[in-house]
């Protein structure tokens, strides 16, 4: 399996070959600022103690207060953490908000504890990180395996410590303790913005087909907001299997399935096959909506689409980036295409600040006039540069932080 942050120097060192930055810079943007890991003691309902291992990465606040994601999953190690915490540094300069880069994970399978474990190890990774977090140093907020209870759990353990209940350390979390409208679909409502944006640039048809893998809180609202505007979702997986229908599934009864038995597979209105073919679907959009190293060396040859939105981060190492330019399949990167979710966030920052609470028709206005003006700007850079849509985000995320630490 690829190391995620050696895939994001290598896809730093691609960008920075075609635009000029010091060299003083590009040593420094390679080393997060600061990375911390935690042990946490939870004891567990059958009175034994457990110690689970946890991170967080701060990479990068030139622009602003770290922001980023906790993800629980069993798999997650302080690489993975690093190189999310890069993205997000790069994400966040993408779409021009006044945030830094962070990232941070607890080694957990999240499904194998009951909700008062669940409760312990999210105040005790507060407890831990206390110091070192807070609405004007470091924004955590929701990612893989952690929801808006996990988050309200964490601002409450926020605010019993340092007296401060203003929630702006902390976001993705539910309505009633400050969250924002619009939140749980952000992700895939940005994305759904940029796709508008160069739809006609990227040569798509009006009705697109689209496959997406993963079916968790990105991928199923992706999956609704693309069939709501009239694109046919043919297929769709999820850790357990895949379906699909080629003359587009029925979205809300899949959900209904989903919710009933745990996963798309054996839905009725589809054929189910194997989770593992669901990349190679022929289709016009590809939407990886999962985890890192999807795409890969020994897979992207077999892809039949003509673009890749990237809901998840870091879907598609170099390698498969490569063979995907060379047969011409435009890549929309994730820096750009899932960085809906952490500019939601910033905006639930902001209103927790200023005591305010703002509409989810007031949120979505900003959210795509943000969306689609930074992704036109990096097709206008991609096509100066004659180069990819990554390499383009690259080199304009690079810029604003070179400008900013200067």
């Amino acid at each position: 399996m690829n190391n995620p942050f050696q895939n994001a120097l290598e896809q730093l060192k691609r960008a920075t070959f075609l635009v000029s930055f010091s060299s003083d810079f590009l040593e420094q943007i390679k080393h997060p600022n600061r990375q911390m890991n935690v042990s946490i003691p939870v004891k567990m309902d059958d009175g034994t103690l457990k110690v689970f291992e946890g991170y967080r990465v701060q990479f990068n606040n030139a622009r602003g207060p770290y922001k980023g994601g906790i993800r629980f999953h069993q798999d997650t190690d302080i690489e993975e953490v690093k190189a999310l915490a890069f993205w997000m540094a790069l994400k966040c300069a993408v779409v021009n908000i006044p945030m830094g880069g962070g990232k941070g994970g607890v080694t957990v399978n999240p499904k194998e504890l009951s909700e008062s474990e669940l409760e312990h190890l999210s105040r005790g990774w507060m407890r831990r990180m206390v110091d070192v977090v807070g609405p004007q140093k470091d924004v955590p907020a929701p990612d893989v395996n952690t929801t808006p209870q996990i988050m309200a759990w964490m601002a409450d353990e926020f605010g019993k410590i340092t007296g401060d209940v203003s929630g702006a350390v902390i976001t993705g979390k539910p309505l009633e303790s400050g969250g924002s409208e619009g939140r749980g679909t952000a992700t895939a409502q940005g994305g759904f913005y940029v796709f508008e944006a160069l739809r006609e640039q990227l040569l798509l048809p009006e009705v697109c087909s689209v496959v997406i893998q993963g079916f968790g809180n990105a991928g199923e609202h992706a999956a609704h907001i693309w069939t709501r505007a009239g694109h046919k979702v043919i297929a769709t997986s999820d850790s357990r299997g895949a379906i699909r229908n080629l003359d587009g599934l029925d979205i809300s009864a899949l959900s209904e399935h989903k919710k009933a038995t745990g996963t798309v597979a054996g839905f009725a209105g589809g054929e189910t096959f194997e989770a593992s073919e669901l990349l190679f679907q022929a289709c016009d959009l590809l939407i990886p909506a999962a985890l890192e190293n999807q795409i890969r060396e020994d897979n992207a040859s077999y892809l039949q689409t003509k673009v890749v939105l990237e809901l998840a981060n870091g879907p598609t190492t170099p390698e498969a980036d490569d063979q995907l330019i060379a047969r011409g399949v435009r890549v929309i990167p994730d820096i750009l295409a899932n960085a809906g979710g952490v500019t939601v966030s910033t905006f639930e920052w902001e209103q927790n600040l200023k005591e305010e609470h703002w509409s989810e028709e007031e949120v979505f206005v900003k959210l795509k006039t943000i969306m689609e003006r930074e992704a036109l700007a990096i097709f206008e850079k991609a096509t100066t540069l004659s180069t990819d849509l990554r390499r383009a985000a690259f080199i304009i995320a690079l810029e604003r932080i070179e400008e900013a630490m200067k």
